[in-house]
């Protein structure tokens, strides 16, 4: 079965295995990791029957399970800790704003800590407010760590790799929608109808379009789970309202390469962020705030940002439609938006 022919679960636990393989100073330390169970969302799964030594069940403890982690990596270790919720992260904060994000720069640089803290995120399971949320933009306030949150159509594979192989502390966020979604890296230099490049290094953002980036007049800049959403809504607009898009999507949020969103908002003046995670102090206010700065005479004060409502998230199928973002909000705010409406 090739990569195009996988799930994403599939091809992240695939790289497990290669990275087991491949090193023997990884671990994997988690609730709930060991065979049959293999977690929450099956990530993990076989690798504590092939190398029972060195992947570790623990007790319900996020703090102690970041803290354990963050000493394995102090001692020249490479551990892989799995958080099953990414809402329990907040257990493990003082771990990683007091320690984590810290040590490097308090032990003058002779210090490193190659950990990776795995983790879901995001709603659409109906599994309600605590087990539902998209809290990577907390991360994203703390300095000296990387905040990784790939799409499908990012390259998995090699990005979990090269997370486990940085010398620096990784935050790898996976949408748990995404799990169950067919990876579709770009094939050809497109992924379906719509043009891809990236932008290359160690942790490539993607460009898509559907005019080959040519003569479009927005820029969505989205990661993670809200791609095909996105996506969806960028098909959509093109066959309505012959509105053309480009789509710039990270796969790393922090530190963040500013400099092809800038690069695509001075090709099409407005300027659309589109996340998961709830409005206020978002990502995207972070991005609107970055370009406003870096090319405020091209964006004809055209920018819009799309969000989850700043509340709960409902476990009602319904009530958790009507709060999270979704195709139609995007469509929305492209629309809304002055001098670019057809």
């Amino acid at each position: 079965m090739s990569a195009q022919e996988r799930r994403c679960v599939q091809v992240l636990n695939d790289a497990l295995h290669e990275a087991f393989e491949r090193h023997e100073d990884v671990y994997m330390l988690g609730e709930d990791i060991l065979d049959p169970y293999g977690g929450a969302f099956k990530v993990s799964n076989g690798l504590s029957s092939r190398w029972p030594d060195r992947v570790l069940t623990t007790p319900v403890s996020e703090a102690a399970l970041v803290g354990v982690a963050t000493g394995m990596a102090l001692r020249g270790l490479r551990p892989i800790v799995e958080v099953m919720f990414g809402d329990f992260l907040t257990l493990g904060f003082d771990q990683i704003v007091n320690g984590i994000s810290k040590f490097r720069e308090m032990y003058d640089d002779r210090v490193r800590l190659p950990l990776v803290v795995r983790t879901p995120m995001g709603g659409r399971r109906g599994y309600g407010p605590t087990h539902s949320q998209s809290l990577e933009k907390l991360l994203l306030a703390v300095p000296n760590i990387h905040v990784v949150a790939p799409s499908e159509c990012h390259d998995l594979r090699t990005l979990l790799h090269r997370s486990i192989e940085d010398d620096e502390p990784v935050f790898f966020i996976e949408n748990k929608v995404m799990y169950g979604r067919w990876a579709r890296p770009p094939v050809g230099g497109r992924v379906g109808e719509l043009a891809c490049t990236d932008t290359g290094g160690d942790y490539p953002a993607l460009l898509l379009s559907g005019s080959d980036l040519e003569d479009a007049s927005v820029t969505i800049v989205t990661y993670g789970g809200m791609l095909p959403l996105v996506l969806d809504a960028v098909t959509e607009l093109i066959l309505e309202h012959e509105i053309f898009c480009e789509v710039v999507v990270p796969s790393r949020l922090l530190p963040l390469d500013l400099e092809p969103i800038v690069e695509s908002v001075m090709r099409t003046g407005a300027l659309v962020t589109v996340e998961e995670g709830t409005l206020t102090a978002g990502f995207g206010a972070e991005i609107a705030a970055r370009v406003q700065e870096a090319a405020w005479h091209e964006l004809r004060n055209a920018v819009k940002r799309v969000a989850a409502d700043d509340g709960i998230i409902p476990a009602a199928r319904g009530l958790e439609h009507a709060a999270l973002p979704g195709a139609v909000d995007v469509m929305d705010a492209i629309l809304a938006l002055e001098g670019v409406r057809q």
